[in-house]
């Protein structure tokens, strides 16, 4: 496919969207059709990761290419306090190109930065137009987050992705010949975990793919998987019961989603043929179901942190790359090359364009990835009982809370090994190959031990490469083309 000069460049964005629960990626149900024939036509990453399992960081690290620990943002009741030099709108103004958001911001930006904007829509709220989507946002907060066990009583029309389509598209036909930076950010499948017909019953919840681990999991992996499992239990008791029903929903929702990227893209191709660079990816995971869990908040979990990834378009060649490990905080970079700008000063992530390209070998460059986890201070004890953003009583609970991102942790991924070190001194590693759900900790195997040392190793290099380079002063650093700093390391 020819390379397009200057592309229309499309982020679409999932919130809390677990990887692998597409039929494309080998899930046992077909719940987003046309995605998956999208991601065939360009390059979909097995191996992509976010930056950090929490919102407002892992977004805050799409726009500024930057790690949590650098641009500072650990929790989401930060969201605007980011530490960043320029960022991805920055650099595609200067570029020339027109910018719109539509959806879901949780994130420094907001509608003063765009040239357009339809937002902000929530999980629990939205730019609300008729009396018929006042009533749809005031069920959603009666529900509690779900899971509903019934399909959703208003029509599809009112669902927020319809609507954030719809917004997109306006954005889209507006009369202005600059080239379009457009970001569509859907609030869901983000809990509360409903759908309306014909998506509730699209699933059979008992035909939904078996969970890797339940409850027990949970309690054996202790920590934070332990203290929010007793949490939710004690606040909503055998709501592990439903976890087929809201697995179900959550797939019906998907579905939903599918639909209207469907019709988003269609759309924008019937305008424009073959001018737009599409960039799907999520946030961050969910649990949905496994270890007993729903959402997230516990742990650096595959389930947590390993995303949906596809990038299409024109100069973007088609496969599956399940070699190269990619990072939210790559997003920028790419996209900035792909214009043709360069990366800006205090930028961490890599460029992967050349991977998608063919262009040339990366070496070592994406042999890994790196994240973080956790907002600072001490680790919470398992049993702590401490004030928190929402009561104890009653049914109501976030599962990010002081006690579950407590402490400081760093998580590695190289081949199908992982590991993970916490600011308290423990350990975890893991083969993924074998141990999916990371239930078997090979952290004290004395034959893991060589491994252990070598995984450890590159984590502080990581950790080193990921110090901030803002401000900068007289110093001039030597940087890498693309940011790869391992580019000509021996493989």
């Amino acid at each position: 496919m020819a390379t397009v000069e200057r592309p229309n460049v499309m982020i679409i964005m999932t919130d809390q969207q677990r990887a692998g629960f597409t039929a494309g990626t080998g899930f046992g149900l077909d719940t987003m059709p046309f995605c998956d024939e999208l991601a065939a036509s360009g390059t979909t990453f097995t191996g992509a990761y976010t930056s950090m399992p929490a919102c407002v960081p892992a977004r805050t690290s799409l726009l500024s290419g930057r790690y949590p620990s650098a641009h500072r943002v650990r929790q989401n009741s930060n969201n605007r306090r980011e530490f960043r030099g320029e960022d991805l709108l920055d650099v595609f103004r200067a570029a020339g190109y027109r910018t719109a958001f539509a959806g879901k911001p949780h994130v420094y930006r907001g509608r003063e930065d765009y040239d357009h904007w339809a937002g902000p829509y929530g999980h629990t709220a939205a730019p609300d137009r008729t009396d018929q989507e006042r009533a749809f946002t005031e069920w959603l907060v009666s529900i509690d987050h779900g899971p509903a066990l019934e399909a959703t009583p208003f029509p599809v029309e009112v669902q927020y992705p319809v609507r954030i389509v719809d917004d997109a598209l306006a954005q889209v036909a507006a009369d202005d010949d600059r080239p379009l930076l457009s970001w569509v950010s859907f609030p869901e499948p983000h809990n509360p975990y409903q759908v309306p017909e014909p998506y509730f019953s699209l699933f059979d919840p008992d035909q939904v793919p078996d969970r890797a681990a339940g409850p027990e999991a949970a309690l054996a992996k202790g920590g934070p998987y332990r203290w929010l499992r007793e949490l939710v239990e004690e606040k909503r008791p055998g709501y592990d019961d439903l976890w087929r029903r809201y697995r179900a929903s959550y797939c019906g929702m998907l579905r939903l989603i599918d639909d209207q990227v469907r019709r988003l893209v269609t759309s924008v191709e019937e305008r424009a043929p073959g001018r737009t660079i599409y960039l799907f990816v999520a946030d961050h995971g969910d649990f949905v179901g496994e270890y007993g869990l729903q959402r997230k908040g516990a742990g650096l979990p595959e389930a947590l942190m390993r995303i949906p990834f596809f990038i299409a378009g024109p100069g973007v060649r088609s496969g599956v790359d399940d070699d190269h490990l990619v990072s939210l905080v790559d997003v920028f970079p790419t996209l900035a090359e792909a214009i043709g700008a360069e990366i800006p000063a205090g930028v961490q992530g890599r460029s992967f364009w050349p991977l998608l390209t063919g262009a040339e070998d990366p070496g070592e460059a994406f042999a890994s990835v790196y994240a973080e986890g956790g907002y600072g201070g001490r680790f919470y004890p398992a049993d702590a009982r401490p004030e928190l953003h929402f009561d104890y009583a009653g049914t109501t609970y976030d599962g990010l809370n002081s006690v579950t991102q407590s402490g400081t942790s760093a998580m590695l991924r190289r081949g199908s090994w992982k590991v993970i070190f916490h600011s308290d001194g423990r350990g975890e590693l893991y083969r993924l190959d074998v141990d999916p759900a990371e239930l078997n900790d090979l952290w004290d195997d004395p034959e893991c031990a060589v491994r252990r040392a070598e995984l450890i190793t590159e984590l502080l290099r990581w950790r080193l490469e990921v110090a901030d380079d803002l401000p900068t002063g007289v110093y001039r650093p030597l940087r890498s083309p693309h940011n790869w700093l391992r580019a000509a390391d021996p493989a």
